[in-house]
This record gives C-alpha cells, sequence and structure tokens, in this order.
C-alpha cells in the first residue's frame, strides 16, 4: 500500500498523521502486544466455566453456589470497566492497560490457593477488577492508533484474541482439569501469567498519541508518531502543539449530542453480555448435568470454542465493506437464530452445529461491537464512554449464570435459550440506531 502525499500540506495533525499511514509492523506490534493481554482475559473468564464442573463434582455445590461462583467476577468487572475507563482518560490508556492485568494475574494466581467457596469468590472479584478495567481501555488504545481505513477491521483483529483464549480455556479444561482432583487449581495458578506480562504492557507498548495531545505532552506524542510513521517509510510532516479540537464541546456522554448513541451502546451491551455469559458460563455444567461425562462435555465445548476464528474473520471483513452498524446488527440477528436452534437441539449432531454456530455468530458481534465503542465518543471522554457501556454490560453478566438455574428449572433449554434469542434480536435493533463512523477520523466522531 503506497503512502499517501503529504507534499500539499504544510501541516498535519497528529491524528491525521496516522490516519494516513498503511498498517506497518508497528501496529503489528502493537495489535500483538494487546491482544495477548486479551487473550490472557479471555482465558481467565474461560477458565472459571471448566472450574465450575469440576468443583460442582468435587465440592457437591448445589448450583445456586455455581452461580455465584459464575457471576461474582462479573460484579467485580462492572465496577473495573467503569474506574478502568475513567483512570484511562486521566493516567494514560498503557498505565491502566498494565495496571488490570496484574491485578487479575496476582488474583487469580491466588485464587488456586482457595480453600473454601467464600475465599474462591472473595478472589474472583478482585480477579473481575481487574479484568472489566482491561478490555475497553485495550480496546482504546489500539483504535487511537489504527489508521481510519482500517480501523475497524483492526480493532475486531484485536477482539479475535479473544478465540484463542478461551480455546486455551478449553484446552486447559480438557486437557488438565479431568486428570487430577486439583486440576482446577492447577489451571488458575497458569493464570499467574498475566502479572508477568503486565511488565511488557507498560515498557513495550505505547501511550496513545491523542491522549498524550490532551495532557499536553507534545514531545512524547510527536516520538511516538514517528515511531509508526518511520516502520511505514513514511516521512514526517510538522504538527501543531495544541490539543485536538473537541468536536462535541462537552464532557459528558449524556450530552443531547451523544445521548441517544450512549443508549444503544448500553443496550446493546446488556443484551449481548446477557445472552453470551448465561450460555458460555454454562455450556459444560448444562451438558455435563444432561448425561455427557465431564471430559466429553469440555471435548464439545471446545469445538464449539473454535468456532468463534472463523466468526471473527468474517466480521473482520465485513466491517469495512458493510459498515460497523450493519455488520453488528447481522451477527446479533444470527445469534438469535442459533440461540434458538441450540435450545432445541436433542442430538449430538446438533448440539454441536447449533453450537458452532452460536459461537461463530457471537463472537463476530463482539468483534464488531468493540469496534463501534470507541468510533462514538471524543478523545477526553473515549476511555469512559467505553468504560461506562462495558459496566452497564456486566449488570447483565452478573445476573446472567444466576437466572440460568431459575429459567432451566421452569422451562428446561427451550425458554432458556429462547430469552438468550430474544435478548440478541433486541441488541440488533438497537445496533441499527447507532450512527456509522466507518472511513471516519476518531476526533470527527
Amino acid at each position: 500500500m503506497a503512502a499517501d502525499p503529504t507534499t500539499a500540506a504544510t501541516t498535519l495533525t497528529r491524528s491525521e498523521r496516522l490516519d494516513r499511514l498503511p498498517f506497518s509492523r508497528a501496529h503489528g506490534k502493537l495489535l500483538g502486544g494487546s491482544g495477548i493481554g486479551w487473550a490472557l482475559d479471555a482465558m481467565d473468564v474461560g477458565m472459571i466455566s471448566f472450574v465450575m464442573a469440576a468443583l460442582s463434582a468435587q465440592w457437591h455445590l448445589d448450583q445456586t453456589t455455581l452461580s455465584w461462583i459464575g457471576s461474582i467476577g462479573f460484579v467485580g468487572m462492572a465496577l473495573g470497566a467503569s474506574l478502568g475507563g475513567l483512570l484511562a482518560d486521566r493516567i494514560g490508556r498503557r498505565q491502566v492497560f498494565a495496571l488490570t492485568l496484574l491485578v487479575y494475574g496476582l488474583a487469580t494466581g491466588a485464587a488456586a490457593l482457595s480453600a473454601s467457596v467464600a475465599m474462591l469468590i472473595a478472589l474472583r472479584f478482585v480477579v473481575g477488577l481487574g479484568l472489566g478495567g482491561e478490555l475497553p481501555v485495550a480496546s482504546t488504545l489500539v483504535s487511537e492508533y489504527a489508521p481510519k481505513k482500517i480501523r475497524g477491521r483492526v480493532v475486531v483483529a484485536l477482539e479475535a484474541f479473544w478465540a484463542l483464549g478461551w480455546i486455551m480455556a478449553a484446552l486447559i479444561g480438557y486437557l488438565l482439569i479431568p486428570t487430577h482432583p486439583d486440576g482446577w487449581r492447577w489451571a488458575l495458578a497458569i493464570g499467574l501469567v498475566p502479572a508477568a506480562y503486565a511488565l511488557f504492557v507498560r515498557w513495550g507498548l505505547p501511550e496513545s498519541v491523542r491522549f498524550l495531545e490532551s495532557k499536553g505532552r507534545y514531545a512524547e506524542a510527536e516520538a511516538s508518531v514517528r515511531v509508526f510513521e518511520d516502520a511505514a517509510g513514511v516521512a514526517p510532516v510538522p504538527s501543531p502543539d495544541e490539543a485536538p479540537a473537541k468536536h462535541h464541546g462537552t464532557e459528558s456522554i449524556w450530552a443531547p449530542e451523544l445521548r441517544g448513541r450512549t443508549i444503544a451502546l448500553w443496550l446493546v451491551w446488556f443484551c449481548i453480555n446477557l445472552s453470551y455469559y448465561g450460555a458460555f458460563i454454562w455450556i459444560p455444567s448444562l451438558l455435563h448435568n444432561a448425561g455427557f461425562t465431564l471430559v466429553k462435555s469440555f471435548q464439545f465445548t471446545l469445538i464449539i470454542t473454535l468456532a468463534q476464528l472463523p466468526g471473527y474473520a468474517v466480521a473482520a471483513w465485513l466491517i469495512e465493506v458493510w459498515g460497523r452498524r450493519l455488520t453488528l446488527a447481522l451477527f446479533l440477528a444470527g445469534s438469535a437464530v442459533a440461540a434458538l436452534g441450540f435450545g432445541l437441539a436433542n442430538t449430538e449432531t446438533l448440539i454441536l452445529v447449533t453450537g458452532c454456530l452460536l459461537s461463530f455468530f457471537n463472537l463476530g458481534a463482539w468483534g464488531a461491537l468493540y469496534a463501534v465503542g470507541p468510533e462514538l465518543y471524543p478523545t477526553t471522554i473515549r476511555g469512559a464512554g467505553t468504560g461506562a457501556a462495558a459496566a452497564f454490560g456486566r449488570i447483565a453478566s452478573i445476573i446472567a449464570p444466576l437466572i440460568v438455574p431459575v429459567l432451566m428449572g421452569v422451562g428446561g433449554m427451550v425458554l432458556l435459550f429462547g430469552v438468550f434469542g430474544a435478548a440478541f434480536l433486541l441488541a440488533a435493533g438497537a445496533a441499527l440506531v447507532l450512527p456509522e463512523q466507518r472511513g471516519r477520523a476518531l476526533t470527527e466522531a
């Protein structure tokens, strides 16, 4: 891809200089470095579904207790997402990214030593604080460096690392947990890895140029832009040392011109969290309760999880062809149909086919959603806006594991996945209300 000539321009803002660049090794390093943190996050979230199934058998826990083990982490994630977003706008995206990795890595390692349900639940809450803070911050950092022509595709690629992390969790669950009574402890101990990785994030990844400019740190912002220009082989041009214009002239996500998109975004986040975590946190246990062995239920979950990868790939392609809004709505509608099919499945083949379709469409929708969020707000409230939406969505992820036993008791799998399907449809409708931001600079949002 040829570099965009700038000889006709006397100056460009640093954001414009980043937007003109082709994808380079510097973008690849940022994407890969952030993506590994994202995958470790997913591994931790996915691991608890296998730990729940193992503890159900080993500690003879009832479904209510298991529900709280599954939900308490999301209580922490709701708080962590909100605080993480606010902190990211004040002390920086990179700083918060590293801090959240450190928090949840240490807490997950400590959870491996749990001697009681109460201790496990308390530590899972702390884990959630870190997990919730990381995701919106990482997506904001990557989106603020990605060239506008491929920004959506790059953020979906970041979200695709979630599938890799969930696959790692499924492999650990399948290969390690059933082999020993303390297999679940060893699985959680692996969660210490993010704590060590936090060091790389702190010193190996760049801080957001837009954040640095908003704080008047122009020399650092200029140095970061030049690293990306050098990697792309593009000559630098002068940039003024003024903070970017605030297009909305506001510091609130509830300002009149932002209120509609905030409500729609929050609704999508709530519905997709309800359905995703209600389904995927419980799938290993639901299959085990349906009569499958622990090993068989973990095997099925691993196969279903693999379908996430092509879901991300298709979403990454469509998001720059059809746009964010239509791609998000399409994958949410597909998730609704797949959820209903999974609830009606009564053979091993149908369980695998509908489960894979649910995985394909649902994770493609997640990729599109993470691409949409940071594009909706100006720089000074971008972290807060994405964090607040994620925090509101985490309320649904708290509720989801708790309502599964209740809905199963009333109407079985058909009612349970029918509710999830209805939530996906509602989210699809809300997605169509969001403004289309394909090809637009972030500061125009």
